[in-house]
């Protein structure tokens, strides 16, 4: 089973990307709309009024031409070239004509322009290699091409739409992520907030302001810190109250016994019983007890971890082989981590001894994984017992819980592993429990390198 801290990261991703995607389709949808729409409309007018430039053009073209003096034609054409962009040719007939220009309005223009100058007007877009507007007229029994400069007919290439489409929608998209953050921002200083008391930290108040919705969780938020912290100030104080009203009477029954003319095995069993209790006040006690983050400090893993070897090693039926040289560190309470390693450690004691011997052998392992600002430290202990049924893993870390009877006869609360998660929780840690291969049970710690 693993435990994680809420990630600002994977929530962030879910929420602003689904926002941003749902405001980017409705964007785009809306657009795509509306330029539709806009085309539709301006259709028609656009068309007539490209036709009535056309038209006007050829018409004052062929009445100039028509009425000028024969001797001033040259001169006429030269001007029209010059001042107006406009080029009249004969129409041949092995001219090399290509088809109209491939425009959406075009067969509404030639419709137009075809009812006022006749059905045999022709168009094109290059006659002869030359690009341009061409269209035909008749003075007499002559034909004629007349060519507008592209720039004369201000229509919009499929280019150009598809440039001021990337404008748009750069701009709505970059709007989208805009409104997103926007919209998101209270949720996430709400997730910081959560995950910085699952690290044992106390959040800054988040701000009542903003819409009413934002404003009641915000405030609620507020309120379950205060009560909370309400909480912890009182278990502190019943703790004191426990540690002093239980373990004074349990040390004055201690020396009673001592001093009590007592048979051997009667004296014996009570100082068995009252260290019993005294165990059971302690586990307790470390299992309520908070672990603050504000005092974390760099740890360095080896030289933890050899300290925790050598203190147990001096237990008799305790073995334990150590592969511990990492070099990293880690920031947390290195009372707290000791306790840890030291309950893992006398769990194993205690219900992983090797089948056959009253012999427990513990194996320490400590490895670096990732790179640079990913790297963490992965630390394995591992026993060489009988393990544990793998329905029955999860149930390892609930207080209060044995999983048989033999374990229920050992001192204790059943609260020595359901520490060692309530302490790694808060140093954002994740823990592993699984059965090792060739049996025992094996738990890794995952931290993140400091």
């Amino acid at each position: 089973m693993k435990f994680r801290p809420l990630s600002l990261a994977r929530l962030k991703s879910g929420l602003f990307w689904r926002t941003f995607l749902l405001l980017g389709v409705l964007t785009t949808l809306s657009m795509a709309s509306w330029t539709g729409m806009i085309s539709w409309v301006q259709r028609g007018p656009q068309a007539q009024q490209l036709a009535a430039q056309v038209i006007s053009v050829v018409t004052i073209t062929r009445a100039a031409l028509t009425h000028s003096a024969p001797e001033l034609r040259t001169e006429l054409l030269f001007e029209l070239v010059s001042n107006e962009g406009i080029r009249v040719f004969l129409l041949e007939e092995n001219d090399e004509v290509d088809p109209p220009p491939d425009i959406a309005l075009m067969p509404d223009i030639e419709r137009l322009v075809k009812a006022k100058l006749g059905k045999s007007t022709r168009f094109s877009a290059r006659v002869n290699g030359m690009r341009g507007f061409w269209v035909s007229f008749n003075i007499g029994e002559d034909a004629y091409w007349l060519m507008l400069e592209r720039e004369r007919i201000p229509w919009l290439t499929g280019i150009q739409w598809l440039g001021w489409a990337a404008v748009v929608s750069l701009v709505s998209l970059l709007g989208a992520a805009a409104i997103s953050s926007l919209v998101n921002a209270p949720l996430r200083r709400l997730t910081a907030a959560f995950r910085a008391i699952a690290q044992g930290r106390h959040p800054e108040p988040l701000p009542e302001k903003g819409p009413q919705e934002i404003r009641q969780a915000n405030r609620s938020f507020n309120q379950m810190v205060d009560d909370l912290q309400q909480v912890e100030s009182d278990r502190a104080v019943i703790l004191a109250g426990i540690s002093h009203d239980l373990r004074t009477p349990l040390t004055r029954m201690q020396l009673e016994v001592e001093m009590a003319d007592l048979a051997p095995d009667a004296r014996d069993g009570m100082k068995s019983d009252l260290a019993q209790m005294d165990a059971i006040i302690a586990q307790f006690l470390d299992y309520a007890k908070p672990t603050e983050s504000s005092t974390f400090v760099p740890i360095d893993v080896t030289a933890m971890l050899e300290e925790v070897a050598h203190e147990v090693s001096r237990l008799p039926d305790v073995k334990v082989t150590t592969d511990i040289s990492c070099a990293a560190q880690i920031r947390g309470n290195i009372t707290d981590l000791k306790r840890v390693f030291h309950n893992l450690i006398e769990n194993a004691r205690r219900y992983g001894k090797t089948p056959g011997t009253d012999l427990a052998e513990i194996d320490i392992r400590c490895t670096i994984k990732g790179m640079h600002t990913a790297r963490r430290v992965v630390i394995d202990v591992q026993d060489h017992g009988v393990g544990v049924p793998e329905e029955r893993m999860a149930e390892l870390l609930k207080p209060f819980t044995r999983l048989d009877e033999a374990r229920s006869q050992a001192n204790g609360a059943g609260l020595g592993l359901a520490i060692v998660e309530r302490v790694l929780q808060r140093h954002g840690a994740e823990l592993q429990l699984s059965n090792r291969d060739g049996g025992g049970l094996s738990i890794q710690i995952s931290m993140e390198a400091a």
